[in-house]
C-alpha cells in the first residue's frame, strides 16, 4: 500500500509496499445489541451512548472500499441452547445498526464466540483473498474486538486498532485495551485514529 498509517508504536502495514488488496477493515459487532437503547447492553446495566459514540468516527474510515481494501463485518448471535441473553440470528438486536449497514460488496461473518476466528470461516476468507493486514474497529474494544485481534496476531496477521472507532462500557477498559496492544513495541499490533487512517487512504 503506497501510504502507511502512522500508528503508535509503528506504522501499518510495516512494509510500505503492501498492496491495498492485502489489507482489510474488520468491523466487529456493530449491532443493536451493543449500540442501541433497549437491547442487550442497556439491559445489562450499561450506557449504550458510550458504545454508539464511535459511530461518527467511522465516517472518516469509509473510504477503504474506493481505495481497494475489503470491508468485512462480524455479527454476533446467540448459539442455540446457549444461556446467553444476546440476540439470536434474525432477532432485532442481532441486526447491524443502520448507519453502518454493509454494502453488497462487503463480507459478513456470523459468529457466536468472542473471537471471530473460532469457526475458521474468517481465516479461510482472508487467506483466499490474500489478505494479511487487518484494521479493527467495533464493539466492544475489550471483549470481541480484542479477542479477535489477538487471535489474528497468533495466526500471523498484521493488526491495526482504530481506537476512536471502538466502544467500551467505561474509560478504564478502553484505555487498558489500547495500552495492552502497544506494549513491547506493539506486541499485538499498532494503534491509530480514524483521521490518520482516512488521511493515508486519501493519499493513495
Amino acid at each position: 500500500m503506497p501510504s502507511q498509517i502512522h500508528g503508535d508504536p509503528h506504522p501499518w502495514p510495516r512494509d510500505r509496499n503492501t498492496p491495498a488488496l492485502a489489507c482489510a477493515v474488520l468491523v466487529v459487532d456493530m449491532q443493536h445489541d451493543y449500540c442501541s437503547p433497549g437491547f442487550y447492553i442497556e439491559r445489562a446495566g450499561y450506557d449504550t451512548a458510550r458504545l454508539s459514540a464511535p459511530i461518527p468516527a467511522f465516517n472518516g474510515c469509509w473510504r477503504p472500499r474506493g481505495a481497494g481494501l475489503q470491508v468485512i463485518y462480524t455479527r454476533h448471535g446467540r448459539h442455540p441452547g446457549s444461556a446467553s441473553t444476546t440476540a439470536a440470528p434474525g432477532e432485532p438486536g442481532w441486526e447491524i445498526v443502520p448507519d453502518l449497514r454493509p454494502e453488497p460488496v462487503d463480507a459478513v461473518i456470523e459468529k457466536s464466540t468472542c473471537s471471530a476466528f473460532v469457526s475458521g470461516e474468517l481465516d479461510r476468507l482472508l487467506r483466499e483473498k490474500g489478505i494479511r493486514c487487518l484494521a479493527f474497529c467495533g464493539n466492544t474494544i475489550d471483549v470481541c474486538v480484542h479477542s479477535t485481534l489477538r487471535a489474528a496476531v497468533d495466526l500471523g496477521y498484521e493488526c491495526l486498532l482504530l481506537g476512536d472507532c471502538c466502544g467500551a462500557v467505561n474509560d478504564e477498559l478502553h484505555a487498558w485495551s489500547i495500552a495492552s496492544i502497544k506494549i513491547e513495541d506493539g506486541v499485538f499490533g499498532t494503534v491509530a485514529d480514524a483521521d490518520a487512517f482516512a488521511g493515508a487512504l486519501e493519499q493513495r
